[in-house]
């Protein structure tokens, strides 16, 4: 067979013949080999093997341990840790990648990577930064939601078809990030501090952001174990959902956040609330409102239908007409009781001016008798001690009064009166 620019007796082979070849001289030149690196990206599928890379600073190595194997192990393989482990380097053909056939393993410790994760958690944990008491609650109704992903990836699009499905009438800002490899961290924790700087409607912020992307290595989800994108995250004003890989990958980022999603579309799911059944509760809400309505207006026509069967209702004025005629009748007894009063007062009244003529001093006058004072003071004179010669008198009678003056003072009544019988009289009376 003559193809052009192939020389000719040229020993052509397959691919496959090559694997094979290659496969014959690894096997050959290291058939017992000891090799030391961390593990990652270890897989336990249902047949039992275990398959996992082998790695250090400059390369990897992928491993395989034949269930035979695994099963003699005596501890839990982790990613990260640092082993050591025999075996026979062979290439799997299907792939053309060159592997070790592990036949005995030992651990060798926490490897660095493992070892740098526990020191920053640790770290964290004295700074507050996974305090439960810190965490901000998710708002009810989210206005604007934040995105920061990967903006090729599977998870953004998730993401964004549930939140469009449960919640259309959000905005969404998507702040684009590399998820993974050299650079990674800075850009997730820059878009982050990003989408924190906007403002809406007089300085707000967004509701809510989330963070997050698919599964992966524990490599490929090595930038959520950065401390600047944990101190992004727990600087963050706005509410941060972690969704970061699958629901076994636990990262800085997801212990940080103030919510962990177990996947990106559980984040969007936790972020927003369902349409479809804020509509449905919304509905229920409206035939239990309609339906208290209609038994509340059917109680109030009830009750009214009974006051209006009421006498009061029927004659309104019956008691108007009852508390006028109780007036009437308290009005004439007020009266009557009021002429007796007068009545009464009047004859006491006329009582007390009949004593009181009887004392009046004017009724002794007009006995004859006569009331004498001093002209000067106007004192009653009751005894010759009182007056001297040559005082001046005003004598009171019945009819009018007689002014004169003192001639002569006696002590003796009887004789100045002339009383012929020397006897007390009944009654005395001045000469006319």
């Amino acid at each position: 067979m003559n193809v052009p620019g192939v020389p000719d007796g040229a020993k052509i082979i397959t691919v496959g013949e090559l694997t094979r070849g290659v496969k014959k001289l690894l096997e050959d030149a290291y058939r017992n080999v000891w090799v030391s690196g961390e593990i990652s990206n270890l897989s336990k599928p249902a047949s039992g093997h275990l398959y996992f890379t082998l790695k250090d600073s400059e390369a990897a190595l992928r491993g395989v341990l034949w269930r035979s194997f695994a099963l003699r192990l005596r501890f839990d393989l982790k990613d990260g840790m640092a082993i050591i482990v025999r075996g026979q380097v062979s290439v799997y053909p299907p792939r053309g990648d060159y592997q070790i056939i592990v036949e005995e393993l030992h651990p060798k410790g926490i490897g660095a990577q493992e070892l740098a994760l526990r020191q920053l958690k640790e770290k964290l944990f004295r700074l507050g930064y996974f305090d439960p008491a810190r965490k901000k609650p998710l708002p009810r109704f989210p206005r604007r939601l934040g995105l920061v992903s990967s903006p090729t990836g599977a998870a953004i699009r998730d993401m964004l078809e549930i939140l469009g499905k449960r919640w259309p009438g959000a905005e969404v800002w998507v702040s684009p990030a590399k998820m993974q490899g050299e650079g990674a961290a800075f850009e997730i924790a820059g878009a982050i501090r990003k989408l924190n700087r906007l403002r809406f409607d007089g300085g707000r912020r967004l509701d809510v952001l989330l963070v997050g992307r698919g599964g992966g290595s524990v490599e490929d989800l090595w930038a959520f174990n950065e401390e600047v994108v944990a101190q992004a995250i727990y600087e963050s004003a706005i509410p941060v959902v972690s969704a970061v890989g699958h629901e076994t990958d636990v990262t800085v980022a997801d212990m940080v956040a103030d919510y962990r999603a177990l996947t990106p579309s559980q984040a969007a799911a936790a972020a927003t609330p369902n349409r479809i059944e804020l509509l449905e509760g919304l509905h229920g809400y409206e035939d239990r409102l309609r339906t208290g309505l209609l038994q509340l207006l059917e109680n109030r026509r009830r009750e009214l239908n009974e006051l209006a069967g009421r006498r009061a209702f029927r004659q309104p004025l019956e008691r108007i007409r009852a508390a006028e005629q109780r007036l009437d009748e308290w009005g004439e007894r007020l009266r009557r009781a009021i002429d007796n009063r007068l009545r009464f007062s009047q004859r006491k009244l006329e009582g007390l001016a009949g004593q009181l003529e009887a004392l009046s001093p004017l009724n002794v006058l007009s006995r004859g008798y006569s009331l004498t004072r001093k002209f000067a003071d106007r004192t009653v004179v009751r005894g010759v001690q009182q007056v001297q010669p040559g005082d001046r008198l005003v004598t009171v009678l019945q009819h009018g009064q007689v002014v004169s003056r003192v001639e002569e003072i006696h002590d003796d009544p009887d004789r100045t009166l002339g009383v012929v019988n020397p006897g007390k009289p009944s009654a005395v009376r001045m000469p006319s």
